[in-house]
């Protein structure tokens, strides 16, 4: 059943238990393409089947003496389903508890056209559907702040580690401190204010010029936050250089 001639004005309301037949029609005339019970269950959708009572499977019932709906679920029931079968066999249920339950083989069998499936699912699908079509959000472009630390960054995290005005050196921007070792190229071109510094690089600068210890470095890339997304590459260093 596809329902593609029938408009969203068209229908009736669903039901609280739709038929596959309805909740194709429905379906079809919310989203304008054709649905089949194959489509129902790809998408998601949770089929039903009403079982009356029967005393010889009573713990299913517990004190549902009428009977109740009980879903199908199981892989291999659904996939049966989907490829087109006759009819329904159900090995794998839930009882009126909600708790599953493995039928007795070769399980039960119901005709297709009782299979129903849940109002509130049926109409929520297409909401999810246009969710899923939508294309991914675009990456944000790289700021300044991810391709490296700025000045007061740098004198926060590892300012009192060494006896050098470091302030000073960032400022001078030489050697390790410059455009050929931490800074990050081109960073002051513009202005010296707009500097920005690996601290990865210059960590291990620190350690190899200054000889600050790696644990006190390493405390540093923990105890402040604004290191914490260079962690990993900080760690990844010290793996390759042994340390």
């Amino acid at each position: 059943m596809t329902g593609t001639n029938m408009t969203a004005m068209d229908l009736p309301e669903l039901p609280f238990r739709a038929t596959t037949g309805q909740a194709c029609d429905w379906l079809a005339a919310q989203t304008g393409t054709p649905w089949t019970l194959a489509r129902l269950l790809e998408a998601g959708l949770t089929p039903y089947v009403w079982l009356d009572y029967d005393a010889a499977h009573a713990d299913l019932f517990g004190d549902a003496n009428g009977g109740y709906a009980a879903p199908i679920f199981f892989e291999g029931d659904m996939a049966r389903l989907a490829a087109g079968s006759e009819d329904v066999l159900i090995t794998i249920t839930k009882d009126v508890y909600r708790l599953p339950a493995t039928l007795p083989a070769p399980g039960f069998r119901r005709a297709l056209h009782e299979l129903r499936f849940l109002k509130k699912e049926v109409e929520r699908l297409p909401a999810k559907l246009a969710r899923e079509a939508e294309p991914p959000p675009e990456l944000a472009p790289a700021t300044e702040s991810k391709r490296g630390i700025d000045r007061q960054q740098v004198l926060a995290a590892f300012g009192a580690m060494v006896k050098i005005d470091l302030e000073a050196a960032l400022e001078g921007a030489g050697g390790m401190f410059g455009d050929d070792g931490a800074r990050v190229k081109g960073s002051a071109r513009k202005s010296k204010k707009q500097a920005l510094w690996n601290p990865v690089t210059l960590a291990l600068g620190l350690n190899d010029v200054y000889r600050v210890p790696v644990p006190r470095l390493k405390k540093a890339f923990t105890a402040h936050d604004f290191l914490h997304p260079w962690l990993d590459a900080w760690e990844q260093s010290l793996r390759l250089l042994g340390k």
